[in-house]
C-alpha cells in the first residue's frame, strides 16, 4: 500500500470512526482501525461489534493495500502532526505501516486486515431517505429520554416506527417519555417497527450536523441491523430485540390546567432552582395561577434543601384552567427544555400526582411526558 492524503482529512476521518473503537475488550483487534484503499480513496473502519463506522477520505493512491493499526496511537500521532501532506506506505507482506509528514516520520506495527471483524452488509429490508436537518431535530428531541442502564435493554433504544407517510421515534426510561413524528417524503410500503440503540442514534446525530444531502436508512431483511448512509460515512448498528412498551397509553388524554411560558425563561429559572435542588433530591416545584385583566398569569419555580436554603423565581405565563402545583426532577425538566427551539412551551397538568405534559407551542408532532415527584407542599 502506498498513498498520500492531507493531515486534516485523516485526522477528521479518524475522529469520525474513533467513536466506534472498542475501549475495554477481550478482542484486541477491535481496538484497531482498519486502513484500506477503495475506489481511489482511503477507507477507515472501526467496530466494537455493536456499532461499525466507516469513513472515506480523499487520497492519492499509488498502490492498493489494507492493514489494521492501534486506533489511539495512530489518532494521537496524526492529531499532533502539522497540517501538511501525509505519506503512508506499507511494504508487501509487512505488518508495519510507515507515515511521513513534513519532518516527522513514524513506524507503527499493526495486524492483518483479514483478521478484522467484517462490517455487516445491510440490505433487503425497509429503506428510507431522510432530510438531515429534520432527522437531527427528531433525534435530538428524543434520544436523551432513553434509559442508560441495562436493566431493561429495550429502554436503552429508540422505538422506530415506519408507517404510511410517517416515521415515529419514541424513547422512555420509566420516568419520562419523548415522542417525535417525522413526515416522510413518500409513504412506506409496509408498517415496520424496530428498536435502534440510543448510542447508535447519538452517533448518527453527531454526524448530521455538517450533512446536507439526504440520509439513507436501511434495515436488513431479518430486522437485526440498520445502516445509515451519509455522503462520506456509513454507520451500521445491531438492533435491540424485544417488545417496546405501549407508550401511547402513557400520554394523558386531557388536562385541567395549562401554562404557556417562554422556553428560555423556563429553562433559566429551572437551572437556578436546580442549584438548590441538588441537596434536596433534585426536586423543583412549580406553581402557576391565572392573572386578571390587567396582570398576566405567573409560574413560580422553586427549590429548597433542608439546612441549606431555598429559592423562588417567577416567570410570566398564560394560564388556562385551575391553579396548579406539581414537582419534577430538575434534571428531567432541563433535559427537555434544552433541546426545544426558542419559543413557547405549554405545560399541561391534571393533579400533583399525574404526569406533566410538555408541548412546544405551534408544533403538533412532538410531545414529552414527565412523571411527577411526590412532595410535601
Amino acid at each position: 500500500m502506498k498513498l498520500s492524503c492531507l493531515q486534516e482529512n485523516l485526522a477528521r476521518g479518524l475522529s469520525t470512526v474513533g467513536r466506534a473503537v472498542a475501549t475495554r475488550t477481550t478482542l484486541p483487534i477491535t481496538g484497531h482501525v482498519l486502513i484500506a484503499t477503495e475506489g481511489g480513496r482511503l477507507k477507515l473502519s472501526a467496530t466494537n461489534l455493536e456499532i461499525a463506522l466507516t469513513c472515506w477520505i480523499g487520497a492519492q493512491v499509488e498502490e492498493e493495500g489494507a492493514i489494521t493499526i492501534p486506533a489511539r496511537l495512530l489518532t494521537d500521532f496524526v492529531n499532533s502532526l502539522p497540517t501538511e501532506k501525509i505519506e503512508i506506505s506499507l511494504p508487501a507482506r509487512s505488518r508495519q505501516i510507515r507515515l511521513v509528514c513534513a519532518r516527522n516520520e513514524a513506524t507503527i506495527g499493526g495486524m492483518d486486515a483479514d483478521d478484522f471483524p467484517p462490517i455487516p452488509h445491510v440490505e433487503g429490508g425497509a429503506g428510507l431517505e431522510l432530510d438531515p436537518k429534520s432527522l437531527h431535530t427528531a433525534i435530538s428531541q428524543v434520544v436523551f429520554a432513553a434509559a442508560t442502564d441495562d436493566s431493561r435493554p429495550v429502554l436503552t433504544g429508540i422505538h422506530t416506527l415506519m408507517e404510511d407517510s410517517e416515521l415515529t421515534l419514541a424513547a422512555a426510561d420509566g420516568f419520562r417519555l419523548s415522542v417525535y413524528r417525522l413526515a416522510l417524503p413518500k409513504p412506506v410500503s409496509e408498517r415496520t417497527e424496530v428498536i435502534i440503540p440510543a448510542r447508535a442514534l447519538n452517533e448518527v446525530n453527531r454526524l448530521l450536523s455538517e450533512e446536507e444531502e439526504p440520509v439513507q436508512m436501511t434495515l436488513n431483511a431479518n430486522k437485526t441491523q440498520v445502516l445509515f448512509r451519509l455522503k462520506n460515512v456509513e454507520l451500521v448498528s445491531q438492533l435491540i430485540q424485544g417488545t417496546f412498551p405501549n407508550y401511547s397509553q402513557l400520554i394523558p388524554a386531557g388536562h385541567t390546567s395549562k401554562a404557556v411560558v417562554s422556553v428560555a425563561d423556563f429553562l433559566r429559572e429551572t437551572r437556578i432552582a436546580s442549584i438548590f435542588a441538588r441537596d434536596g433530591s433534585g426536586i423543583v416545584r412549580l406553581q402557576f395561577a391565572a392573572g386578571d385583566e390587567l396582570t398576566p398569569g405567573k409560574m413560580s419555580i422553586s427549590a429548597r434543601a433542608e439546612e441549606i436554603g431555598d429559592n423562588l423565581g417567577e416567570i410570566d405565563a398564560m394560564v388556562d384552567g385551575e391553579e396548579a402545583k406539581i414537582a419534577f426532577n430538575g434534571k428531567y425538566l432541563q433535559d427537555v427544555l434544552a433541546v426545544l427551539e426558542n419559543g413557547q412551551v405549554a405545560l399541561e397538568t391534571t393533579s400533583p400526582s399525574s404526569p406533566g405534559v410538555l408541548r412546544p407551542v405551534g408544533v403538533e408532532n412532538y410531545v414529552h411526558v414527565v412523571m411527577p415527584m411526590f412532595v410535601q407542599w
